[in-house]
């Protein structure tokens, strides 16, 4: 009996531990194949925006299968490292919604021979249109070091047969004897962390896109030159199709109701002479089908280097006559300036102090809307205000403010250097500086169905015959509503996207080539970054998110908000305290797993001597 009972527990047992082992390895294939994690952190840094997830998980989105190399692999600093695994882990991200159509591979560029490695690099860097080499300089066991890695990825794809190629460069490249020294890295490495999901979808959106919507800069009224947009075409030109589009050109003029039909986009950037009624018609008509308009405009001229010399100046309106329609799509441009103690400051070389704070270079705030969620302020220069005028069924939304210690000025001010000597050195420019009410809008958006801009207003005859034509013949498709949901935005400044260029001769040719100067414009005031002062500027971030918005793509507005927080070791702290968590990591461990042996030695004892009381001695 005791020997059945004895053979009863044996096959128990070992019936449990193979249920207990067979457990275990079902958890560990199960895990392999589903991937979950829950995210705790403030900033939401392992997690995916939805902008990302959304795109990812639509198949028409990637129809083929994006591959995927990375030259991060190797021996590297610890810095690259943990970058380099927070990249492998944001690219399983990306997988576990795309599924099989993303495919990575990490490689190590320098795991070559000399000879095939230079040709490689060469490879590589493909005439400095490729990845750009980082160099790093570092202190090993007293011995100065440099390294040189591949900080980018090469990306494929192949759609009807054709393929398409990308780069991505995750880090900035260096020039020859110009390495970054690790102690620079730490600010390197967080702005990549910050970058580093809008950098994969960005190329993985440029690579997959099929078609690209055409969006066309105006001209004919002194709206900047190609030249003064070279940094914001830029940022665009990878996503959309960029057209330049005269509204005084004889075949446009000859087509007005079918001369921006092939134009989805229409960007009106800083115009200078008034828009005659033909032009606005034109205009009016591509908004009530559907056209999305961007106006970034000034209703004031003023000459800054009259200012500068004679330390005050004028202004003039410029009666543009746009703004009468964009008054009846619901938002109203005054002829006043906001004023605001946010701002930047102006230098005044012949002042007592050369930086005084320029009240009217207003460093705007972003709203809560997500075309500005989260970015720096957005510069701009002598802004006027906006203001709503309701309109049936046209939904309006401010999207820039100025702080709630602002004002505005009179109508066409004189502008003086002085002005800023008269609120001291706590400067209140309202009477109750912290109430929110006191914000003022420089850049509002208009949605909806609109009515037309020139429903009330004297035509010139010619054009009144056209349209009384076009009337009675549907083919013409004249609206005197939107038929479309349109998109209206207006910002009260036309130079926050304008860019300094330079030129240089072509060799052999009387052309020039024209280039942005080295400083970005939309980032910074370069008269203040030669002068060292960090003062950042989100116009950039802006003017990119303005743009898909007002285009319909959203898939990257909440990617740009994003700051991830890279939390830097306190070095001195661990000089002080290594000691003694080096022991607490020793002790610890050691002491939990004799503390558990003991315990579990009393509850053994107890139970058998319990059980066999009488029987066992000990």
């Amino acid at each position: 009996m005791k020997l059945q009972e004895l053979f009863s527990k044996y096959i128990y047992n070992w019936t449990l531990l193979l249920f207990i082992f067979g457990g275990i390895i079902l958890l560990n294939i199960i895990a392999s194949l589903i991937s979950f994690k829950f995210d705790m952190t403030k900033d939401h840094r392992y997690s995916l925006a939805d902008g990302t997830e959304n795109f990812l998980s639509k198949k028409e989105n990637i129809e083929s299968r994006i591959s995927i190399k990375i030259y991060l692999e190797g021996n590297l600093p610890s810095e690259i490292t943990n970058f380099k695994n927070a990249l492998k882990s944001k690219l399983k991200d990306f997988k576990s919604v795309a599924g099989n159509r993303i495919e990575y591979i990490f490689i190590d560029p320098n795991n070559k021979s000399k000879e095939v490695q230079n040709e490689f690099f060469a490879q590589l860097y493909d005439r400095g249109q490729g990845i750009l080499p980082m160099e790093i300089s570092y202190l090993k066991d007293g011995e100065q070091r440099q390294v040189m890695i591949w900080p980018g990825a090469k990306m494929s794809y192949s759609f009807n047969g054709i393929i398409k190629e990308s780069t991505i460069q995750f880090l900035p490249g260096t020039k020859p004897g110009s390495p970054y020294g690790l102690a620079q890295m730490s600010d390197v490495i967080q702005n990549a962390h910050n970058n580093l999901e809008y950098n994969l979808i960005s190329a993985i959106r440029r690579i997959t896109q099929k078609e690209k919507k055409r969006i066309a800069f105006l001209h004919g009224h002194g709206e900047l030159n190609l030249n003064q947009t070279l940094r914001a075409r830029a940022l665009i030109s990878p996503y959309f199709s960029i057209t330049d589009i005269d509204l005084n050109d004889s075949t446009v003029k000859n087509s007005l109701f079918s001369a921006l039909n092939d134009i989805e986009g229409l960007i009106i950037a800083d115009p200078q002479t008034p828009f005659s009624l033909e032009d606005l018609f034109l205009i009016d008509q591509f908004v009530l089908k559907g056209g999305k308009l961007m106006c970034f405009m000034n209703t004031l001229h003023l000459e800054e280097d009259t200012l500068n010399s004679q330390g005050y100046v004028n202004t003039l309106r410029k009666n543009l006559k746009l703004e009468n329609m964009l008054f009846d799509y619901g938002i109203k441009l005054n002829e006043n300036y906001v004023i605001d103690v946010q701002c930047a400051p102006k230098i005044s070389p012949y002042a007592e102090d050369p930086f005084i704070p320029w009240f009217f270079h207003v460093l705007a705030s972003p709203s809560v809307h997500p075309i500005t969620r989260n970015i720096e302020p957005v510069s701009l220069k002598y802004a006027n205000e906006i203001q709503f005028v309701p309109q049936e069924n046209v939904a309006l939304f401010p999207i820039l403010n100025s702080s709630s210690n602002s004002n505005r000025t009179g109508l066409a001010p004189l502008v003086s250097l002085g002005f800023p000597k008269n609120f001291g050195k706590n400067p209140k420019l309202t009477d109750n500086p912290e109430d929110e009410k006191n914000k003022l809008c420089l850049a509002g958006l208009a949605e909806g169905y609109f009515k037309s801009g020139l429903n009330n207003r004297m035509l010139p005859k010619k054009l009144q015959v056209a349209v009384e034509n076009a009337k009675k013949h549907p083919e013409l498709k004249y609206k005197s509503k939107s038929s479309k949901e349109g998109k209206v935005i207006v910002v009260g400044n036309g130079q926050f996207i304008a860019n300094k260029y330079d030129s240089i001769q072509k060799p052999n040719s009387e052309e020039f080539a024209y280039f942005p100067n080295e400083i970005n414009d939309l980032r910074m005031e370069p008269e203040l970054a030669k002068r060292r002062i960090p003062l950042f500027f989100g116009n950039q971030e802006f003017f990119q998110n303005l743009v898909d918005y007002i285009m319909g793509d959203n898939s990257v507005l909440d990617i740009r908000s994003r700051q991830i927080d890279i939390k830097e070791i306190d070095k001195e702290k661990i000089n002080i305290n290594a000691g003694f968590y080096k022991v607490i990591n020793m002790i610890v461990p050691i002491s939990i797993i004799l503390l558990l042996s003991l315990i579990w030695n009393i509850l053994r004892k107890k139970k058998y001597i319990h059980k066999n009381k009488g029987q066992l001695k000990y």
